[in-house]
């Protein structure tokens, strides 16, 4: 199985059954699962399963908390290990500003599209399907009952035109699903358009999240790493860059329309 989190769970698990004294027998009793079943995931030699952490967040009344840890560790364990620090601070951000040049950020991609945009990579099967999951998982933040994360996106206009070779259907949907977070109050999607020509930040895409403490960090992602920063000159250099972008972009209404027109042109 292997992988911290995985392990924190295991250990979790069997410190869970040993505090309501239950035995390994007893509690395979309880969820009608086999003691074998049990002792492998305790041990490590299985992976713990929704289904089964769902028999034990109802077997010991923990209140769904192993749903909630198996959700975070497919998250985690999904996405490249450059990445997994800032998961955290994205989960926790109040407000999250995306600007990308390329791609429809991860936080509103389509399964299909996600898909798509790994279909390319080096990666294999099992790992584009965990990365999906990842990517998927972190859009949670903007959909959450309590407190959904604020998020301003600018994407320059070529997102919505470059196309997916052969899947011209999958962008309209991609495009139409855009259409439909921008219409949540917490959204906005704006877009920078092609007379703008050559503008600061152009050469990659970077997003800045704000914490409830009032501290903001940074990500840039690259081709095979990324770089997270916090350091105030890192973070007053972006800002100004987001100001440049942001400057460019058309207004929401204006790029909401564009992005309607977008979708149309690839049914």
């Amino acid at each position: 199985m292997g992988g911290s989190w995985w392990e924190f769970i295991a250990g979790e698990l069997r410190q869970a059954r040993l505090q309501a004294g239950l035995s390994q027998e007893d509690l395979a009793r309880r969820i009608n699962y086999s003691a074998s079943h049990v002792s492998g995931v305790e041990t490590g030699q299985r992976a713990p399963k929704a289904d089964y952490l769902a028999a034990i967040d109802q077997a010991l009344g923990t209140g769904g908390m192993f749903g909630r840890l198996l959700r975070h560790a497919s998250l985690v364990q999904g996405a490249p290990p450059w990445m997994r620090p800032w998961i955290d601070d994205e989960r926790a951000a109040t407000l999250l500003r995306w600007y990308e040049p390329a791609y429809v950020p991860g936080v509103l991609q389509t399964e299909a599209y996600a898909r798509m945009t790994l279909a390319e990579s080096l990666l294999s099967a099992d790992e584009i399907e965990q990365r999906v999951a990842s990517r998927l998982g972190r859009q949670a933040i903007l959909t959450r009952e309590e407190q959904p994360c604020q998020l301003v996106a600018v994407l320059d206009v070529m997102v919505l035109r470059r196309p997916l070779t052969g899947h011209a259907a999958l962008m309209g949907q991609q495009l139409a699903h855009l259409v439909k977070m921008a219409a949540l109050p917490h959204v906005q999607i704006l877009v920078v358009p092609e007379d703008a020509g050559l503008y600061p930040a152009l050469q990659g895409g970077f997003i800045m999240a704000s914490l409830s403490d009032g501290s903001v960090v940074a990500y840039l992602d690259y081709q095979i790493r990324a770089q997270m920063m916090h350091r105030s000159e890192d973070i007053a250099t972006l800002q100004r860059h987001w100001g440049a972008v942001r400057g460019e972009a058309l207004s929401r209404r204006q790029s909401l329309e564009l992005i309607k027109e977008a979708a149309r042109s690839w049914i």
